[in-house]
Formats: C-alpha cells, structure tokens, sequence
C-alpha cells in the first residue's frame, strides 16, 4: 500500500508540473484553473514532498503570468504601440522570458519524474517550505 500512495503522489507532482507546462504553451488560463483546483484538492492529504511541487508549480504559474502579462502591458504603454523600438522590445522580451520560464518547468518536470524536489530559481519559490 505504501507503494502505491508513493506512486500516486509521483504521478501528482508530474501531473502539477505539466500543468505548469500547459498552463505556458497550451491554454493559458484553462490550465491554470486546472491547476488550482488540483492544488486545492490535493494539498490537504499530500505529504512534504508532494506539497512542496504543487507549490512550486503553482507559484512558478503566478509567477509566470504577472512576469508575462505586466511586462509586457508596460512595455506597450511606456513605449506607444506605434514605434517600432516597442514592438522588438516586446517581442523580444516575450520570447526570452517565456522559453526561460519553458525550461524552468521542463527542468521540474523531469525532477518530478525522478522523484526528486525541485525549486524554480523564481523570487519567493527558493525558500524552504
């Protein structure tokens, strides 16, 4: 029997992760409900480990979001939409934050996977739970 919760549990963190990971280059928002609510079902029955990458995924996808959207939004109005500086700002930017932010989930996915924990290098997620 402890196997299996042990297994379950892995199967959990993979599955927090890759909603991270869907939650960035799927559906944007959909996921993220999914997530929640998988944080909020999950968290009260799981152990150390398992809470430590809902946590981690979650806030990565927080994270993500504010990093993506405020950013991005501020780069538009600071710079007008009509010069071109803005638009290669904003794209660049974009697409560096958001393979970053890639990586990072891929990286704890494959720690989930390995049964190991994981932190994103994102403020507020280094700290110990």
């Amino acid at each position: 029997m402890d196997a299996e919760l042990l297994a379950l549990e892995r199967q959990r963190a993979i599955s927090a992760h890759a909603l991270y990971l869907a939650n960035l280059l799927l559906l944007p928002g959909v996921f993220f409900g999914v997530l929640w609510w998988c944080r909020r079902q999950w968290r009260a029955t799981a152990s150390p480990a398992l809470r430590q990458h809902l946590d981690q995924a979650f806030g990565a996808a927080v994270w993500s979001g504010v990093l993506i959207i405020l950013i991005c939004l501020l780069l538009a109005f600071s710079g007008g939409l009509q010069q071109p500086l803005t638009w290669v700002l904003l794209i660049l930017y974009f697409t560096v934050v958001h393979a970053a932010l890639i990586l990072f989930g891929a990286y704890a996915l494959s720690r989930a996977m390995a049964g190991l924990a994981c932190r994103y290098p994102l403020p507020g997620l280094w700290r110990q739970s």
